[in-house]
């Protein structure tokens, strides 16, 4: 199992991952408050400006205040992928 480090000493299963997404479009700013409303929204920004926003496959949603880019893989990383 690999974790993923979405900032602040928190940590997402990458298994569990559907997607990362930037908060800037209105279906997410939708998506988000609609998720807000569920109950099902985690945020991990502790307070600082929401970066990206994790989809998990539970239908929970994570904000973390660290940029989308942070977590695209390198090139190295999609070689390891493959070898699973």
């Amino acid at each position: 199992m690999k974790l993923i480090n979405i900032g602040f000493g928190n940590l997402v299963s990458q298994e569990r991952l559907v997607a990362i997404v930037s908060p800037d479009s209105a279906p997410i700013k939708r998506m988000v408050q609609e998720t807000r409303e569920r109950g099902m929204l985690i945020d991990a920004t502790y307070g600082r400006k929401t970066a990206s926003i994790f989809i998990m496959d539970s239908d929970h949603v994570i904000l973390s205040a660290l940029p989308v880019e942070r977590f695209n893989p390198r090139p190295q990383d999609e070689k390891e992928l493959e070898k699973e």
